[in-house]
């Protein structure tokens, strides 16, 4: 495998592995909704694919020239491109690996804390709200069986400064975002919920590893840490010379991250391990402290 087309090659984790894989030789494709950053990638040494995810003309025609696919592009609850990648790759032999996310782990908690690991030999009975990605996840693996190399990867709150055009994750950056507003850190509830993280460019090794070791039909979980929101929270109050940390009500966290990221994405838990990639893959994580980066 030479060839890899990546989906979200603009985003925060795309653009990263998309930086490691050059560094290793690969040749990389990208797929970019338009031309806007298409010079910008050719001088990085990356192809642009110019195309909608949902059109499957567009992702035949690319996916005939790759070896591999590595899909980020807003994947977790994106069941029509999904779909898309299974037909289109049925038969292939080629490898796909589609990127997930930990809420799928929430369980609502409101600021509650929960200690409960999951490991992927743990069935999941996710909430009503996270069940489609569930559903999705379960789809990818089984298309081992339609002759798809087919590997999930389950990233928990990414942190650190991306290697590609996107230098900032999601959830951190909102955090401090809001807090500064409020002008304290701030957690929802107790803020006792924990969440698994992990660093950018530990995950895109994972991906890497995956892409070159793991066997059809693979999910890993990603992770090298875990904080609670609160204390996340008191060292952004610290950091950026804040007052004390303070709780706000979960309706408040939906109001400024809307459902899905008010209740699962700062006031659910999200805790596992990964002690899988580790091993099966060789995995060694180099970053284990979220507050060093805040």
């Amino acid at each position: 495998m030479k060839k890899i087309l990546i989906t979200g090659i603009t985003g925060y984790i795309g653009g990263t592995i998309a930086e490691k894989l050059l560094k290793k030789n690969y040749k990389v494709m990208g797929l970019i909704r338009n031309d806007r950053h298409a010079e910008e990638l050719r001088s990085w040494g990356i192809e642009p694919i110019i195309g909608n995810i949902h059109d499957e003309t567009v992702l035949r025609a690319a996916v005939s020239e790759a070896d591999a696919v590595i899909h980020n592009a807003d994947s977790a609850d994106d069941a029509y491109a999904a779909d898309s990648f299974v037909t289109i790759m049925e038969g292939s032999g080629k490898t796909l690996i589609f990127t997930s996310g930990s809420a799928i782990f929430g369980g609502k908690e409101n600021g509650e804390g929960n200690s409960f690991v999951f490991t992927e030999d743990i069935p999941l009975n996710p909430r009503l709200e996270m069940a489609s990605r569930v559903l999705i996840n379960d789809y990818i693996l089984q298309a081992a069986q339609k002759n798809i190399r087919s590997i999930v990867i389950v990233p928990t709150m990414v942190y650190g400064e991306g290697l590609g055009l996107k230098k900032e994750s999601i959830q951190l950056p909102a955090l401090i975002g809001f807090s500064k507003e409020k002008g304290h850190g701030i957690f929802f509830g107790k803020g006792e919920n924990i969440w698994s993280n992990v660093h950018i460019e530990d995950i895109a090794e994972l991906y890497i590893l995956a892409l070159e070791k793991a066997e059809a039909g693979s999910i890993y979980y990603a992770e090298n840490g875990s904080s609670t929101i609160k204390n996340i929270a008191e060292n952004i109050s610290k950091k950026y010379a804040l007052q004390p940390a303070i709780s706000v009500n979960i309706q408040e966290a939906v109001n400024r991250f809307g459902p899905a990221g008010g209740y699962f994405g700062f006031a659910s838990n999200s805790l596992c391990n990964a002690d899988k990639a580790r091993t099966e893959l060789g995995w060694k994580p180099q970053y284990n402290s979220i507050e060093t980066f805040i």
